[in-house]
């Protein structure tokens, strides 16, 4: 009997040593890294932004930011509920900024300040996506994924609030309004949304790239874009009779045409460049000439210098080509809601830090370096005036044959790569106020405060 004791003790000893064995297991796997291993921080981030806790809520944010879409200056609700959920983390924030933009704060509230953006507005889209979650309000739609970018931040937030003995400094968390041609970003920084900030990183949802996958690059990486409006005046008559009429579609056509040489034959064919005639106003009836025309256009450029050249020659042969035709020409290139973006150029020291880190979280093979893109981006107005880095993130539909382009009213996204973005966030800011804590004193021009 005693014997059979023994032995019933030996095995129940047996099992419980397997199961305190494994149960050991599980957490060194999910343990907090060492707070002199930054190294193991961004995949110990990845995994925790993949817990339910984290990630179904990140993914009920954006599902509701999504059914309720606003424009640029418009976004109350949205601003109402980012500061909602910072209420609940406990995260200290300021409000309005640039009339909706929010403004928060984790950490010690002391140098070093690095700060991490995201964008709120929606497009004037109808959506034809049809899903459970489609957007509530007639002619608006997140086509864009700025419903991702908040959610990632505000998961970003939540992780950072919860690990506050990792930051050894200040992180800045931007809520921004108006990055679809209103030019939030500027305004924020009139706002002094920036104050003390040393360094941001922004990032963008891509439809195009895989779940996984990150792509950025060191340098230009979008262009720098402007718009332009000319009316070209003549005189109107019968299409009978153009002896007796100055015909200004005639000069409007000459002046589309000799738009397109200044790439084509004044650019150097390595300094990408666009000039795109997109609009053309000009007669109600086909045997009329009109008075005038209305044509307008963008034009984009990877260098402020390419750029200032191509808005000084886009207004010379405008005036001149309408002249030839005996027409007279008026210019516009900015107006309240239309306005220059400069280039968004990414800091080569940040690329530096953003490889690093992204390569601790994920495999090389998934880091892509990516080419400059065309289209433009208001982060660059932060660049500006401190080092910035903006970066993309794979959210790709594998369910659709062909993933779908932003700004399209069938745009989708997969909610996967909410964890990725939110982990990466919090991980560059963890490392950077990690590396500049070891690093030599701030360079001059940067004042800190507490707040």
């Amino acid at each position: 009997m005693v014997m059979m004791n023994h032995r019933c003790c030996c095995y129940y000893y047996s099992v419980l040593l397997f199961l305190l064995l494994m149960l050991c297991e599980s957490i060194s796997s999910d343990s907090i890294p060492a707070s002199n291993d930054p190294s193991g921080i961004p995949k110990y981030f990845l995994g925790f932004a993949k817990q339910p806790e984290i990630f179904d809520w990140m993914v009920g944010v954006r599902r509701r930011i999504h059914e309720n879409p606003e424009l640029g200056y418009e976004e109350f609700e949205t601003s109402k509920l980012i500061r909602d959920e910072l209420d609940k983390i406990g995260v200290h924030y300021k409000h309005p900024f640039a009339g909706t933009g929010v403004v928060g704060f984790i950490g010690s509230g002391k140098p070093p300040f690095v700060a991490l953006r995201a964008d709120m507005d929606a497009l004037a889209l109808e959506e034809m996506v049809n899903w459970e979650h489609k957007s509530k309000v007639p002619g608006k739609m997140h086509a864009c994924g700025h419903d991702t970018h908040v959610a990632m931040l505000l998961g970003a937030a939540k992780m950072l609030q919860k690990h506050r003995d990792f930051l050894e400094g200040t992180v800045v968390l931007v809520f921004q309004p108006a990055e679809e041609g209103g030019g939030g970003a500027k305004r924020m920084i009139e706002s002094a949304a920036l104050e003390n900030v040393e360094a941001i990183f922004g990032i963008h949802s891509a439809s195009m790239l895989p779940v996984g996958i990150v792509a950025a690059r060191s340098g230009p990486l979008l262009a720098g874009s402007g718009v332009f409006e000319a009316v070209i005046s003549g005189k109107g008559g019968h299409a009978a009779i153009p002896q007796q009429s100055i015909d200004p579609i005639l000069a409007a056509s000459n002046v589309i045409v000799s738009l397109q040489h200044l790439v084509s034959r004044e650019a150097d064919p390595l300094d990408s460049q666009v000039v795109t005639v997109a609009k053309f106003i000009g007669g109600g009836a086909f045997n009329v000439i009109p008075d005038s025309v209305t044509i307008s256009g963008t034009f984009r450029a990877f260098s402020k210098d390419s750029f200032q050249q191509l808005r000084r020659r886009i207004e010379e042969v405008i005036i001149g080509q309408a002249a030839v035709q005996r027409c007279n020409a008026t210019i516009t290139f900015e107006s309240k809601d239309q306005m220059f973006f400069p280039p968004t150029v990414n800091d080569n020291d940040l690329h530096k830090l953003f490889h690093r880190v992204a390569g601790d979280m994920l495999d090389s093979a998934a880091i892509k370096e990516m080419q400059p893109l065309m289209g433009s981006e208001d982060f660059s107005f932060y660049q500006e005036i401190i080092p910035g880095y903006f970066f993309f993130v794979g959210m790709e539909d594998e369910t659709l044959e062909h993933p779908v382009m932003p700004h399209s009213p069938h745009f989708r996204i997969n909610e996967d790569g909410l964890a990725y973005g939110a982990a990466l966030h919090a991980s560059l800011a963890v490392r950077y106020l990690s590396d500049r804590r070891t690093s030599a004193a701030a360079p001059p021009g940067h004042g800190h405060d507490e707040l």
